[in-house]
């Protein structure tokens, strides 16, 4: 387990809140997995910058990551090998908080496009 209980700074839970409204998805986890993902396919790492935890948005790992939390996990090791990154848990923390805001970032950004679950395959797959 990466982290044990994941809170969302208020911007994001904002975005949050607008994307929900788009794609009719409700719970929070399941699009904090699509922005992870997002973050993830970028070649480049997140900027390094305190995310403030200061929404009332938090859920466990085992709540984000549901059946795929090893998935998931394995994901933000490899990204961390892969951007020359220690693996220590305070690291994989850190990227783990970076990637998702980063990628919740992206998900605001199309939001004016995404008007359903399908646009979020099609935005997973660079067809957006």
């Amino acid at each position: 387990m990466i982290i044990r209980q994941i809170r969302l700074s208020n911007k994001a839970k904002e975005q949050l809140i607008r994307i929900k409204s788009k794609t009719g998805i409700q719970q929070w986890n399941i699009l904090c997995r699509w922005a992870l993902c997002l973050s993830l396919r970028e070649p480049t790492p997140p900027v390094d910058f305190d995310q403030p935890a200061d929404s009332n948005v938090e859920m466990t790992w085992q709540v984000f990551g549901g059946e795929y939390q090893d998935i998931y996990e394995a994901l933000i090791i490899q990204r961390c090998i892969n951007d020359g990154l220690g693996t220590d848990p305070n690291t994989l923390a850190k990227q783990f908080r970076l990637h998702l805001h980063r990628g919740i970032g992206r998900l605001a950004a199309y939001s004016n496009k995404i008007k359903g679950p399908a646009d979020l395959i099609r935005l997973g797959l660079g067809k957006l």
